[in-house]
């Protein structure tokens, strides 16, 4: 059997440092999966980080640095890598959000699905888990 991976988007990424769930999902499986993100996921996840802790009142220093040890769990990918399949990624999810093609390329250069809260990924021809069943997929 093949090794899993899983393609993060950057809310995954976001919910892992703010919350147990998703990092447990990732601590737990990294043995069994390969997990990677776009570069602009993680530079995404740094963008909006700040202002979704000081709502709730938290410390963004140590949020960052939750976020910088994911890297050694989920790797980055670099835009070298899946930006030849940038066009064929905005046919597939430009009327949705065309901001989401990194990580619809990502998917589609690596052959894996896509974890993502996001339902803008539905109808691309890339399988999609949401946190709710994602453990499914672990379970293959």
């Amino acid at each position: 059997m093949s090794p899993k991976a899983l393609v993060l988007d950057a809310n995954i990424l976001i919910r892992a440092v703010l919350g147990k769930r998703v990092r447990q999902l990732l601590l737990v499986n990294a043995a069994t999966t390969k997990f990677f993100a776009p570069d602009v996921a993680y530079l995404d996840a740094r963008k909006y980080l700040p202002a979704l802790l000081e709502k709730r009142g938290l410390d963004s220093s140590a949020a960052v640095t939750v976020l910088d040890t994911l890297e050694s769990i989920v790797q980055p990918v670099e835009l070298e890598l899946y930006e030849g399949l940038k066009q064929q990624s905005l046919q597939r999810i430009s009327i949705r959000d065309a901001d989401d093609w990194p990580v619809l390329a990502c998917a589609l250069t690596i052959g894996c699905p896509v974890w993502t809260e996001d339902a803008d990924f539905f109808g691309t021809g890339v399988a999609t888990w949401t946190t709710d069943r994602v453990a499914l997929y672990f379970e293959d």
